[in-house]
Formats: C-alpha cells, sequence, structure tokens
C-alpha cells in the first residue's frame, strides 16, 4: 500500500496538473478574445486610425458582392476599378424629365453593412425622388446609392465580415494619398469610389453643386458621417441610426475628431467640421448604441459643428434620452439582456420612413452657402478628387506624422485647386 506521505504528493501532483490546465485553458481563452477584437492585428493604429479594411475576395464573398450588384428600378452605374483593383458599382434614380430639367438637388445613399445599394428601395426616398423638396423651386432629386465592398468590418458577430463600409480607417484626404513619416496612406478605398460617382453625375450637367446631400443607414450612416466630415462639398447630411465613426464598439484604434492639426495619433482632422448633420436614432437600439450617438454629437459640437440630434421611442416619436435597458456605455461595448438585444436589433432594422419629411427639410435648409461657412467651403477652396500628394519635410523617420506632419498636410492641402466640376 502506498504510504500517507506519496498519497499526498498524487494529491498535490494532481492539484498542480489541473490548476496549470485551467491556466492554460485561460490562456486559450484570452488569446481568441484578443484575436476577435483585432487587438494584435499586423499592422497597429497609425495616424488614420485601424489600417485599411481586408477586402474579401473569397468565393462566397465574391458571389454575395455580384448578385447584389442589381438596381431595382434602378440605372446601374459601373464598374469603375478603385485603388485596390476592385470593380465599384451605384444605383441612379432619377425624377421624371430629369435631362430635360434645370440641375437638380443629389442625395446620395449609403447602405447598412450585409445589403446592399439596392436596399434605398427600403427608405422610401426613392419614391419621393419626383416630389421630395430638396430644393427651393420645384420639387424633385436625383438619389445616387453606391455600392460597399466585402471586407473586414469592426463589429461582433455575423456582421465582421460583410457587404459595407470601412469607417474605421479614416483617411479621407480628397488630396489623394498623403505621405506621412516613412509612410504612405492611401485614400480611403470606399471614400474615393463615392467621389467618383459622384463626380460622374456632376459631370452630366444634372445636378445642382450647392445641393449635394448625404444620408445613410446604420454602417452606411457612420460612413456618411464620416465622408460629409471631410467632404467640403457636401452641404449638410441626416442619416438613421449610426454608430459613431470615429469611435464605437470593437474599435481599438479610436479617434477623437478636431478641426486643428492632430495632436497625436488619437485625434483625426476632419475637412468639413462645420457641415450641418442629423441623426436620428433609437433610444433602444443594436448594440447599445444610443449613448454612443450621443457622445458623437457632443464631440462635433465641440468642433463647432451643429448635430440636430433626434432620439426616438418605438412609436417613432421623438424622445429626450436613451433606454437605460439598452445599455449606458458610450463605446457601446457593455452588457445588454437578451430582450434589449432583440428588441434593439428590431428597431435598427427598420427605417423611420415617417422621419424621411422632416430629414429631406433639414437637408433643404443647407444648402452651400447659406447656413454654412461660406468662406471655408464653397468650390474656389475645395480640393482635387484625385490628386496624390507628398510633403516636404515629412518624409523623414524623425518627423512626428501626427503633428508636425499633419500640419504640414493640412497646410498644402489647403492650397490645392478645385476638382473639375466642383
Amino acid at each position: 500500500m502506498a504510504s500517507t506521505s506519496e498519497k499526498l504528493n498524487r494529491k498535490s501532483n494532481s492539484q498542480g496538473d489541473c490548476l496549470r490546465h485551467r491556466l492554460a485553458t485561460s490562456i486559450a481563452l484570452m488569446v481568441a478574445l484578443l484575436a476577435s477584437l483585432n487587438a494584435f492585428a499586423g499592422t497597429g493604429c497609425s495616424p488614420f486610425g485601424d489600417p485599411p479594411a481586408k477586402v474579401d475576395r473569397g468565393w462566397f464573398a465574391s458571389f454575395v458582392t455580384a448578385r447584389n450588384s442589381l438596381c431595382l428600378g434602378g440605372t446601374l452605374l459601373g464598374p469603375w476599378t478603385d485603388g485596390n483593383g476592385d470593380a465599384r458599382y451605384a444605383c441612379l434614380y432619377e425624377p421624371a424629365g430629369a435631362a430635360e430639367r434645370e440641375p437638380l438637388p443629389m442625395l446620395v445613399f449609403l447602405h447598412p453593412s450585409e445589403t446592399s445599394a439596392y436596399s434605398v428601395i427600403l427608405t422610401g426616398l426613392v419614391g419621393l425622388t419626383d416630389k421630395g423638396a430638396l430644393g427651393e423651386r420645384s420639387p424633385g432629386f436625383i438619389l445616387l446609392a453606391p455600392q460597399g465592398r466585402y471586407t473586414t468590418h469592426l463589429y461582433p458577430g455575423y456582421d465582421s465580415n460583410a457587404l459595407g463600409w470601412d469607417n474605421w480607417y479614416r483617411q479621407l484626404s480628397p488630396a489623394g494619398a498623403v505621405a506621412a513619416g516613412d509612410a504612405t496612406y492611401d485614400e480611403n478605398a470606399d471614400a474615393a469610389s463615392i467621389d467618383h460617382f459622384v463626380h460622374e453625375m456632376i459631370a452630366r450637367g444634372k445636378v445642382d453643386r450647392q445641393r449635394i446631400y448625404v444620408m445613410g443607414w446604420s454602417n452606411g450612416a457612420a460612413m456618411a458621417l464620416l465622408y460629409a466630415l471631410n467632404r467640403p462639398w457636401v452641404a449638410a447630411a441626416a442619416v438613421y441610426s449610426a454608430p459613431d465613426p470615429f469611435s464605437a464598439l470593437l474599435d481599438v484604434c479610436t479617434q477623437t475628431p478636431v478641426a486643428a492639426a492632430p495632436a497625436g495619433d488619437g485625434q483625426a482632422r476632419v475637412f468639413n467640421p462645420r457641415v450641418p448633420l442629423m441623426h436620428v436614432h433609437n433610444d433602444c437600439d443594436i448594440g447599445g448604441i444610443c449613448p454612443n450617438g450621443r457622445r458623437f454629437a457632443a464631440r462635433v459640437r465641440a468642433l463647432g459643428g451643429s448635430v440636430e440630434d433626434v432620439i426616438i421611442d418605438s412609436s417613432g416619436l421623438r424622445v429626450p434620452s436613451c433606454d437605460d435597458s439598452c445599455g449606458t456605455d458610450e463605446m457601446a461595448d457593455g452588457q445588454i439582456g437578451t430582450v434589449a438585444s432583440f428588441r434593439g436589433l428590431a428597431r435598427h432594422m427598420r427605417w423611420p420612413a415617417q422621419w424621411n419629411e422632416w430629414m429631406l427639410n433639414f437637408l433643404r435648409r443647407h444648402p452651400l452657402g447659406i447656413a454654412n461657412d461660406q468662406a471655408k467651403r464653397e468650390p474656389g477652396a475645395t480640393l482635387s478628387l484625385r490628386q496624390n500628394s507628398k510633403f516636404n519635410g515629412c518624409g523623414s523617420s524623425t518627423a512626428a506624422p501626427s503633428a508636425r506632419c499633419g500640419a504640414a498636410i493640412w497646410a498644402a492641402q489647403a492650397r490645392r485647386s478645385p476638382p473639375p466640376g466642383l
């Protein structure tokens, strides 16, 4: 028989093995968690936030993208090949007799993730192209709906890889690629694609250049806000249910928007800080993003900008605050109950059509040169759509890309000539 000491040793070894197993399991779970958050991706944060989203060109993503390159009831524009070699498309909806009419306002709509440009038909906006008032004279407007790409998203679960927009890589310089330190940063491919289709419509002579507006839904709303804040030719934007494009959910390269030269990589300067914005979102929204939207509004107002922050309840009525049972975390990264999660998801997936008239009226009241800072946003002060640029003094390894080089970049861009047609 084994002695008492031998039994104790075996028991001690067994306990040690158990502890080591638990430790190994904990480490494995920690690694898996960090991997899911992209916290130790091969490339880290930059002066422009996260690295460019990875494009999924697998058979399933390619099949979904091809099947969604449709324009139900509209005209398909494209393909246009972006800087990554991907074919880009857009859907165009015009009122009757648009070619014979005076230039019309244009509304650019950016679709939610996991859908495509055709999802604009779910909003009721297509039916308003003949009668909706975005100008001061006759009713009617042009509706342009570009299509996103099948890429990685910094969203949880199934939405981490889907059709949509990359609002995490925040290099939206209208001048194209910019050099900072030893690196050259290409323009956000989605912003460049939107630029292309906007310019194509302007070149046709149909667009009132003082009334180019942007709308969006969910991930498309986040991209619409980011785009409007960086394009001086955008007169105003009105969106539905947007996560903060600078800081939300699983983003580990968060930034604060600023109107001056950035003091570090934690800040992102925007080109069009005073663009009027309207954000309609739910008091109980997907992922608990209502408080995240309120924080975004406060940060834009700190820039000197304006945001009409509209929170609505399940009936579509305006309410003063978020529903705390659906999340209180300003990053929308807190714990939310199952019932609240389903409530937020159901509300998020329904476009608030009863607010269409209010959103269009908001846009109509804010053409370029009226409520905006005309000296900074008139066509003569806008920038080239596709002009690559490098900046003296920013190619050295000793340069600070987010401070000294940032100032040089923005000073150079301010001197650029206007793009054709803008």
